[in-house]
C-alpha cells in the first residue's frame, strides 16, 4: 500500500491524539511520549506499506490504517500494559472531536435506505476472499424493524495483530466499536461474540435508539 493519500492523512489527523494520551492515559513523561511517537511513525510507515492496495470499494481501508497506528504505538512502548489499560488508550486516542464529529454524520444516515444498501454491498462484495487484511460479512436485519446485525468472518485487524504478534491486544480495538455506537447517537450497539476472543464471528448489531417525547 503507498503510504501518501488516506494512510498519511490518517497520522496526521491523529498523532497527537496517540501522543497526548500515552501522558494522559499510561502516564508516560511528555519527553518519553515524543520518543515513542517518534519511532511509532516509522514503525506505522513499515506497517503501511507492507500492506496490499484495498479495492476502491473496499469500505475498510480506514480500519486497517488505524489498527496499523495502535500496533506502531504499542511496538514501541517502553513497558507492557493491560488490555483494558489498551482499550481505554485506544479509545482515547481515537475519539477526537473530529471522529466525534464523523460518528454524528454517519449516525443521522444509519438505517436510512442508502445505508441498507450499502450494508448489502459490503457483504456482497466479501473483499477478505482476495485481501487477508479486509472483511468479510453478512447482514441480518432484525425482524421486528429494529435494527440490524453486520457479522463478520474474517477479519483483516486480527490477521495483522496476529502476524505482528500483538493478538492479545487486538478485543482494545473491538471496545471501540461501543464508542463510535455511541457518539453516533442514533443506535445502541449489541454484540455476543467476537473473533478475537474466539467466537465463530463478530456481531456487530446496531438497535434504533428510543426517540423520547
Amino acid at each position: 500500500m503507498r503510504y501518501v493519500g488516506m494512510p498519511m492523512g490518517m497520522w496526521i489527523l491523529f498523532q497527537n491524539s496517540f501522543r497526548d494520551n500515552l501522558t494522559d492515559v499510561l502516564k508516560y513523561s511528555k519527553k518519553e511520549a515524543a520518543e515513542i511517537a517518534g519511532k511509532a511513525k516509522k514503525e506505522y510507515k513499515r506497517i503501511v506499506v507492507g500492506l496490499p492496495e484495498f479495492e476502491k470499494k473496499d469500505r475498510f481501508k480506514m480500519n486497517i490504517l488505524s489498527c496499523a497506528m495502535l500496533c506502531a504505538f504499542i511496538l514501541n512502548l517502553k513497558e507492557k500494559t493491560t488490555v483494558k489499560q489498551m482499550s481505554e488508550y485506544y479509545e482515547s486516542a481515537m475519539m477526537t472531536e473530529t471522529m466525534k464529529w464523523f460518528c454524528r454524520k454517519m449516525g443521522k444516515r444509519k438505517f436510512t435506505d442508502a445505508d441498507i444498501r450499502g450494508m448489502k454491498q459490503t457483504a456482497a462484495f466479501k473483499a477478505a476472499d482476495r485481501n487477508p487484511y479486509s472483511w468479510n460479512m453478512d447482514f441480518f436485519p432484525y425482524e421486528d424493524g429494529s435494527g440490524y446485525e453486520a457479522r463478520f468472518y474474517k477479519c483483516g485487524i486480527c490477521t495483522l495483530m496476529k502476524e505482528l504478534g500483538l493478538s492479545e491486544y487486538t478485543p482494545a480495538m473491538c471496545h471501540l466499536d461501543y464508542a463510535m455506537s455511541d457518539a453516533g447517537g442514533t443506535s445502541d450497539f449489541i454484540r455476543e461474540y467476537t473473533l478475537a476472543s474466539g467466537g465463530p464471528y463478530c456481531d456487530c448489531g446496531y438497535r434504533k435508539k428510543h426517540k423520547h417525547s
